[in-house]
């Protein structure tokens, strides 16, 4: 589905794919940015539907490491500073602009857009592919030296709990909801 997976479960080649296409996005509605007579909530409404959706695409998938956490941001704040006019000499803060335009850390929407799916996965029918997919685990001798940190480990160390107990949790809506309210504040 226009993903890209490396051998070594990389992710920073499919992030900088993804910031291309969504730089491709945001370029082609320049006309829009610049437009005086949209509101800026429209114009933020655009970009959270064309831009930071193509951005975002499969990022329930990825090992969010703190490089492609800054690259991403990064591109984001770029982007609605060029919304909202905003250049030097003009100075905002990040939070600032976040603020004025409605946006939260990407890594928390990311971390929102993981669980969400992951909750979804783990409430299909056990026969499932997704789910199988999921909940597979690799049966073979791991090297030696420190374990390399996975998207598995990265998402038991994000939400405190085993997949047995995520299973459990994700079962009842509420609590599921609650947890990921818990996990992104």
């Amino acid at each position: 589905m226009g993903s890209i997976v490396t051998e070594d479960c990389g992710t920073s080649k499919e992030v900088n794919a993804r910031i291309q296409k969504a730089r491709g996005s945001f370029s082609k509605l320049r006309s829009v940015w610049l437009s005086k007579s949209l509101q800026k909530s429209t114009k933020i409404k655009i970009f959270n539907a064309c831009v930071k959706s193509v951005l975002l695409y499969g990022c329930e998938t990825w090992l969010v490491t703190k490089d492609i956490q800054r690259k991403l941001q990064t591109f984001v704040n770029r982007c609605l500073r060029c919304i909202l006019r905003i250049w030097w000499p003009k100075i905002i803060s990040n939070k600032d602009l976040w603020k004025v335009t409605g946006q939260e850390d990407i890594n928390v929407e990311i971390r929102k857009r993981k669980f969400r799916w992951i909750g979804h996965t783990l409430k299909k029918e056990d026969g499932e592919i997704p789910k199988a997919a999921l909940l597979w685990n690799r049966q073979e001798n791991r090297k030696r030296g420190r374990l390399r940190n996975s998207w598995r480990r990265s998402v038991i160390k994000e939400a405190g709990r085993s997949w047995n107990e995520l299973r459990f949790l994700a079962a009842d809506r509420r609590k599921w909801k609650g947890h990921i309210d818990n996990l992104c504040s």
